[in-house]
């Protein structure tokens, strides 16, 4: 902050605003008003005035030499110093004889300030009206993932009736995803994702689908491209989504049970993460949400698996259509009404052998109509209950009398959000994966007993960026076959964000 000097104490060193300026006992007639001077030269009070302040206050002005100032050049020059001024704390920094100038200065020089800011004003309109019109999108944010897993599973035989001993070789296995989000309006996004993993299934180590982890894929640790999607608002009520590559059903219509849904954040298992009708398709696709209300919205979405090969194209080959209503009553519940229609994706790798395929490999035509609903209710900030229940009617419209199959799952979970930590989760997961409960082909073709999955994960933050998830799936009567041993997958996830 400068100190003000006031005039007492400089009158002896150099001119002062009193001796400077003429003060109102002056006459005033021998004064040329400031008004009708078209410049303002060297030898007027007011040029004199103006530099006293610059060195004053400490505002560097080029003052030119000798050459006079025109009226909106001394505005400007005057200007600057007043925005000096304006960052002063209080008037007492200022001594009187200063003030009085300048309250003179900013009387006569009125119209040229005026003007000087409302040209400012507009020229900052003109340059963002500009950037707004030439702005196509925003800046590309990167955010990433890598996931490290120490995984293994323990029993003694195979679920699959082959006899051999379970393949209980610890593994250490991990992901990598990179997420690249844009907006052209502010209100989109558009997601590209590349992703390179190496985590394998654990089907073939235990000999059913029952076991498989919930972020299992193995690209060889090669980057590849896993999902291009784009949603944008339409009105005030819409969302409009479009899936290039590597979007599921699930991605146009949420699941309800949010707390344990994500790969890295949630479930440890395939099974436990959603109801399984939501995996009866994927790929390429499109989705359409629409809120009513608070309470009400209704969720639309298409995906097919080989939408971009001619010879099949989006209703050629395999695929899946969703309808899903959504009611939440309130803060704490929601409710998820849904429909889906697939044709050839029974296989939700989740289930029984059968259930995944309830016609055995004998019917190359399979169109299946799902129904089931999802809640979750905040019972607490730190309790959380959720659930699912889907039924699966399946058809092979290929086959004599186009006999019917029924498959049936469901689930409770618990989760405990902020346990023992705040971000952290624990949670436990109940349920039956897919059974095939009946089956008009054969009888034999149905599971004669019931597998029971159970599942309890803890995720621990390290730090905010960093988690790390202990989890065990215990699964009784692997494949729906009380023959078959329990069988034990463990895994610690180990989490990194970026």
């Amino acid at each position: 902050m400068t100190n003000s000097v006031s005039a007492s104490e400089t009158q002896l060193k150099e001119p002062t605003l009193e001796t400077i300026a003429p003060s109102e006992s002056n006459s005033l007639d021998r004064i040329t008003p400031v008004s009708q001077l078209e410049k303002i030269g060297t030898g007027d009070w007011q040029w004199q005035a103006l530099k006293f302040l610059s060195q004053q206050y400490k505002v560097e002005i080029n003052f030119n030499g000798d050459r006079g100032l025109t009226r909106y050049e001394f505005a400007a020059k005057f200007n600057a110093i007043l925005n000096r001024i304006d960052q002063l704390v209080t008037i007492n920094n200022i001594s009187k004889e200063d003030f009085a100038v300048l309250q003179r200065l900013q009387t006569e020089f009125a119209t040229e300030l005026s003007s000087l800011h409302r040209q400012r004003v507009k020229v900052l309109e003109q340059q963002v009206s500009q950037l707004e019109a030439q702005q196509t999108s925003t800046t590309t944010t990167l955010s990433g993932q890598a996931l490290f897993a120490l995984s293994g599973a323990a029993g003694d035989e195979k679920a699959d009736g082959s006899g051999e001993e379970i393949d209980d070789n610890t593994i250490l296995s991990n992901r990598l995803r990179l997420n690249f989000d844009s907006s052209f309006t502010g209100q989109d996004r558009l997601r590209v994702r590349i992703q390179a993993n190496n985590v394998p299934g654990f089907d073939e180590a235990t000999g059913t689908t029952m076991a498989r982890l919930g972020f299992e894929g193995d690209s060889g640790n090669q980057f590849e491209l896993s999902k291009v999607e784009y949603r944008s608002p339409i009105g005030d009520k819409g969302t409009i989504y479009l899936g290039a590559v590597g979007s599921g059903l699930d991605d146009f219509t949420g699941t309800v049970n949010s707390p344990i849904d994500s790969s890295s954040r949630g479930a440890i298992s395939r099974f436990g993460r959603r109801n399984t009708i939501y995996r009866q398709g994927s790929g390429t696709g499109i989705g359409l949400r629409y809120e009513f209300s608070e309470v009400i919205s209704l969720r639309l979405g298409y995906a097919a698996d080989d939408a971009e090969e001619p010879e099949v194209g989006i209703a050629g080959g395999a695929y899946g259509a969703i309808a899903q209503l959504n009611l939440e009553p309130n803060d704490t519940l929601d409710f998820g009404l849904i429909y889906v229609h697939s044709y050839n994706n029974t296989d939700t790798g989740t289930g029984s052998q059968l259930a995944n395929d309830p016609f055995d490999d004998l019917s190359s035509r399979v169109s299946a109509n799902s129904y089931g609903l999802s809640t979750n209710w905040r019972i607490s900030p730190h309790f959380n209950l959720s659930g699912w229940i889907g039924l699966t009617n399946a058809t092979a419209t290929d086959l004599p009398s186009n006999p019917n199959a029924e498959i049936l799952n469901y689930a409770i979970a618990l989760a405990f959000p902020d346990l023992g930590k705040e971000n952290s989760l624990g949670g436990i997961i109940i349920g039956q994966p897919p059974k095939v409960i009946s089956n008009d082909l054969d009888a034999e073709l149905q599971d004669r007993d019931t597998s029971l999955h159970l599942e309890m994960f803890y995720r621990f933050p390290v730090s905010e960026d960093i988690s790390i998830t202990p989890g065990l799936l215990v699964i009784t009567n692997p494949e729906h076959d009380n023959n078959n041993d329990t069988l034990y997958v463990g895994t610690v996830r180990t989490v990194f964000e970026f």
